[in-house]
């Protein structure tokens, strides 16, 4: 599997949404989203770190689990959630009412075509990235 293990270089990862609608989904929609994401199915919240303040961060996400792995795919590219996650190495996620602890985050460059990755997310995978991690 080729992976990217976090080089700081955004423009190696494409980018499907433009800069404005990234800008709107976090002060508008995810603010929204993030108390009914345990209910809506795929839907997930990560919890992270920031990489020099320490502050924690909740950031809603779309994810897809097959066993012990859990991907999702990278439409805004590297965000600031993605590199904080690849900082820290680690990561939580609310999956429905669960929480789960991510370990050895990765990225698979788009069109990897990785038959490990959930058929959902390998359809994604041939236009975006996607942020892999194991579920400890």
């Amino acid at each position: 599997m080729a992976v990217d293990n976090g080089a700081d270089n955004t423009s190696q990862l494409p980018v499907v949404f433009p800069p404005w609608l990234d800008r709107l989904q976090i002060k508008y929609m995810n603010p929204v989203v993030k108390p009914f994401s345990r209910f809506l199915p795929g839907t997930s919240v990560i919890k992270h770190r920031g990489r020099k303040s320490g502050k924690t961060y909740e950031t809603v996400v779309t994810t897809y689990r097959k066993g012990d792995v859990l991907a999702i795919a990278l439409g805004h590219g590297k965000a600031d959630w993605v590199k904080n996650v690849l900082a820290a190495g680690e990561a939580d996620v609310r999956l429905f009412r669960r929480e789960v602890h991510l370990t050895n985050p990765r990225i698979v460059p788009a069109g990897a075509a990785d038959k490990t990755l959930p058929l959902a997310v390998r359809l994604q995978n041939r236009r975006v990235a996607v942020l892999v991690s194991d579920i400890a």
